[in-house]
């Protein structure tokens, strides 16, 4: 091993051939190729010359420790894959220091060691904290190693892996599935980034979103190293389109780096190819990407690559605004080649994605031996590592935050003006009090970045004001709703759209698109609910504002598009997510959509699904009702009790089901049936609560007892969505299935206006009264006619019923 590096030689000028020398040698694995070499001398004068270090010495011997940081950090993942105990003397370990069960993402864990670890010591040169983000969240051992190793941890791990025997309860805890009581996670720790891990904002469970939102993720100022997978780069092709998004103006600095190991989990990548590699750098300067080539396997090439990366853009941006040159800039783009689990046994064959080892070295000699022989290189004696640290830990005396508190990891926006809009008492589409509402919350808040997500047609969507306000961000306008410096981003690409607004966690968001093409969002918007739920949980809530994705176009006005455009799927899977971060809601008329707006922009950390028609709508409820639906998720819409029976339960939820309902509820009332009918605008708050963080977002059993009166037996509901999913999640409101019925979407459909689409869905108005006659053991001729009776059985003409609908 090299002779130890202490703190008082970096600054001493007799060592100086002596730091380029050490440096220079590498440490075990670690070694640097001429290229490298050339690039570090070109580094270390940039860095003197900005005055960032003092002279190259300095820069060379903090390289110097990056490798023994590096080789430590390899060390360490290692063991988390296959060992409950670490011996810091790095003796060889025995059978039952093993793992009888070894698991990790051992290959890609160990290509993004050298990767972070010299995201952290750029940071370090430059005196400068930027964000970080991985896409390929499975090698989250890679992370938490080099966060312990630093003491960049949250307090929770700081606790448990900074203790005496810290590193082996951190080998012990990764993967082994230890719960608490309650059922959830025992340790501190993930098999993907999570609210624990240090500077963590996206899971990375999905490969190809980390891609899709980079660019929209820094304000200026800022800067973002983002750090993807080359197997996401063969499946998502939205991450092309980065250079026709960012904008010096209003985006912080961006360097992409993709970690290309040449494997997915059993087999090889086209990537893998020289070919491969050869095409997919073609294929980024055509699309606008500067691709930068590396080595991947050594810490100072990617120290290297990103500093020039982040000049190079920062001089492109401002050139373009001082109209130098045009949009779209190129883009810096690095390539890390190497070899799939490099460091270790196994590097570059299928078996290093998970377990390289051809045994369990708790069982198997030879797999023993095999790690001992592979391990010991990665070593690095605890004096040493020890100097390492305190040379590249220098946040206090460089006066900026660790990079567990980065720019992206602390978003906590102003809370915004909220504009004041006049009420409406005319028929009007809903959509258009989104449009009037974002148009002013805009205005009215120019600091915070908006961002307009929108894969269809926004005038088709009746969004033709922010449209005229905010515009198409594009490169080469060719009308006046198109910009340069637009905010609405416009592809027909659901999952690129969303993404955007997902990462805009500094400003005000609004998604809008057809509700059948909803459901491509719905992964990308599932991770962040569950990020940010998991982020509530550990105590840290997250901070950005709010935002709702709103389905339009939706099922049941969209039957001249075919049953492709006629799906309720968006709003059924959100309702399942947890109530605290996911909100469905269904206003029903101009006036609900603009009293629910103001919170859906002003929560934290909540996405909201608003499922809005886009056709004109007479508005149900005035001010004072639209605000109490707002607050409590539901209202009393008409009840008629002068009978003295009992009165039939009618429940609504959806404007068209809402139309159908009070129509049902009038020949009620002609016929002399009490009744009540409720309007459910907001059904996760009337569900059983899963826990209690759930419970605070839901009403309690008394509020519930108010709108649905337990005394009301017989009950009938027509729902926007599939109607066993609505009865599942509100089973609560139907405690006596018998007297229960559900009516909603039953996957019908085709070529059909709205009131065609409710006939042959089985809930019409007509279809509603046949049901309460059911309920009520009662015949339905008491409330339709022969005529209508034979169309609700299918024996008649649908006309009938729907003549004079929607």
């Amino acid at each position: 091993m090299s002779s130890p590096i202490t703190p008082g030689s970096i600054t001493a000028p007799a060592n100086a051939s002596a730091a380029w020398q050490r440096w220079q040698k590498g440490y075990g694995v670690i070694q640097h190729s001429a290229e490298t070499e050339t690039r570090v001398q070109a580094l270390a004068e940039k860095l003197v010359a900005a005055g960032y270090q003092p002279d190259a010495d300095t820069v060379y011997q903090k390289l110097a420790y990056l490798d023994r940081l590096t080789s430590a950090g390899l060390w360490l993942v290692v063991h988390m894959t296959y060992c409950n105990r670490v011996d810091i003397s790095g003796a060889a370990l025995s059978a039952q220091d093993f793992k009888a069960s070894p698991e990790g993402h051992t290959g890609g864990t160990l290509n993004m060691v050298p990767a972070y670890a010299a995201y952290l010591t750029l940071n370090n040169l430059t005196g400068q904290t930027r964000s970080w983000l991985m896409g390929q969240g499975h090698c989250v051992a890679a992370i938490d190693a080099l966060n312990v190793l630093t003491g960049n941890l949250h307090p929770e791990q700081r606790s448990r892996y900074q203790a005496v025997e810290g590193l082996s309860r951190l080998a012990s805890d990764f993967y082994s599935y230890r719960q608490k009581p309650d059922g959830s996670m025992a340790a501190p720790l993930g098999s993907h980034v999570n609210p624990h891990t240090a500077g963590g904002i996206l899971e990375g469970g999905y490969l190809g979103f980390a891609e899709l939102q980079y660019a929209h993720m820094p304000l200026p100022g800022e800067s973002l190293v983002a750090f993807l997978s080359d197997g996401a780069a063969e499946e998502q092709r939205g991450s092309d389109w980065i250079p026709r998004w960012w904008r010096a103006e209003d985006c912080g600095l961006v360097m992409p780096v993709m970690i290309a190991n040449g494997r997915r989990i059993e087999q090889r990548t086209e990537l893998g190819t020289r070919e491969g590699l050869e095409r997919f750098e073609e294929h980024l300067q055509a699309r606008g990407f500067d691709p930068v080539r590396f080595d991947g396997r050594d810490p100072a090439a990617f120290v290297c690559a990103l500093f020039d990366m982040e000049q190079a853009l920062s001089a492109h941006g401002e050139a373009a605004q001082k109209g130098e040159t045009g949009y779209p800039v190129r883009m810096p783009y690095g390539i890390a080649e190497t070899v799939k689990g490099y460091g270790f046994y196994g590097a570059g064959q299928n078996s290093a994605h998970n377990l390289p080892l051809p045994g369990n070295p708790r069982l198997d000699a030879r797999a023993r031996e095999l790690f001992n022989e592979h391990i010991q290189p990665l070593w690095v004696s605890p004096e040493e590592l020890e100097w390492a640290v305190a040379a590249l830990n220098e946040h206090r005396q460089q006066q900026r935050p660790t990079e567990r508190d980065h720019p992206l990891a602390m978003r906590n926006p102003r809370e915004p003006g909220i504009p004041t809009l006049p009420w409406s008492q005319n028929k009007v589409s809903p959509m258009a009090a989104v449009d009037d509402f974002f148009r002013a919350l805009a205005a009215e808040n120019p600091d915070l970045r908006p961002r307009v997500g929108n894969p269809d047609e926004l005038a088709s969507n009746r969004l033709t004001g922010v449209l005229k306000d905010l515009k198409h961000r594009v490169n080469d306008p060719e009308s006046d709703e198109e910009a340069i410096d637009g905010h609405i981003i416009t592809a027909l690409n659901e999952e690129a759209v969303v993404s955007a607004c997902l990462a805009n966690k500094a400003g005000l968001n609004l998604v809008a698109s057809y509700e059948a093409f909803c459901v491509k969002m719905l992964g990308a918007v599932r991770q962040e609910l569950i990020f940010a739920r998991h982020q509530k949980e550990v105590g840290r809530p997250a901070k950005w504002l709010g935002f709702p994705v709103i389905a339009t176009s939706h099922t049941w006005e969209n039957g001249k598009n075919e049953q492709s455009h006629q799906d309720t799927t968006y709003c059924e899977a959100l309702l399942g997510e947890m109530s605290d971060v996911s909100r469905v809601l269904f206003p029903a008329d101009y006036n609900s959509v603009l009293a629910v707006l103001p919170s859906v922009f002003t929560e934290r950390g909540r996405i909201s699904c608003m499922v809005i028609p886009k056709r004109d709508r007479p508005c149900v409820f005035n001010a004072n009702e639209a605000e109490t639906l707002a607050r409590h998720g539901a209202l009393v819409v008409d009840e008629d009790t002068s009978a003295g029976e009992e009165p039939l339960l009618l429940i609504a939820n959806g404007a068209y089901q809402l139309s159908e309902a009070i129509r049902a509820c009038e020949r009620l009332r002609e016929t002399g049936t009490p009744f009540r009918l409720v309007y459910l605008q907001e059904p996760g708050r009337f569900r059983q609560p899963r826990d209690p963080l759930e419970a605070a977002a839901c009403l309690t059993d008394f509020e519930r007892e108010r709108l649905f009166p337990h005394q009301m037996h017989r009950r009938v509901a027509l729902t926007h969505m599939r109607p066993e999913v609505f009865r599942g999640h509100l089973h609560p409101l139907f405690p006596q299935p018998v007297h229960s019925r559900v009516l909603g979407y039953i996957n019908r459909g085709g070529t059909l206006n709205e009131a065609g689409m409710l006939f042959a869905n089985q809930c019409s108005w007509a279809h509603a009264l046949a049901a309460c006659a059911d309920v009520m053991d009662k015949p339905p001729g008491k409330w339709l006619s022969s005529a209508e009776l034979a169309a609700v059985e299918g024996r008649g003409d649908p006309s009938v019923i729907t003549r004079g609908l929607s």
